[in-house]
């Protein structure tokens, strides 16, 4: 069973993205900012990170730049998932390393379909 990581400070965004994930049969635990992923991550690293971006103390640009940037989490996929979905937003989200990039309001199946795949790779 795969085990995702879900980074999101809106407690109902949190609970609502982890039990999509649930339902679909991974395990779930979850995060409400950056620094509170990256010490969960440090004991117990998942096999996927959902983050969104702006959050307290770290956000998810800044977090996604560090999973990407240290060798024990650099393969680590990481996907963006934000109100933030201009064109720029995705490009800078892709930029700092996310494997991809979801743009809320999002369809539940968009966003376990880009999980499951990147679980696949």
């Amino acid at each position: 069973m795969s085990s995702v990581l879900v980074v999101e400070d809106s407690s109902p965004q949190r609970e609502m993205i982890s039990a999509l994930l649930k339902e679909s049969g991974m395990t779930v635990s979850s995060a409400s900012d950056g620094v509170e992923a990256l010490e969960q991550i440090q004991v117990s690293p998942p096999d996927i990170v959902v983050l969104d971006i702006v959050m307290p103390r770290m956000n998810g640009y800044e977090l996604c730049r560090r999973l990407k940037e240290s060798p024990q989490t650099k393969g680590l996929p990481v996907v963006m998932c934000s109100t933030k979905g201009e064109e720029f937003d995705k490009y800078w989200g892709m930029k700092q390393g996310a494997d991809a990039y979801i743009a809320k309001p999002f369809q539940p199946q968009e966003l376990i379909g880009t999980v499951k795949q990147l679980l696949r790779k």
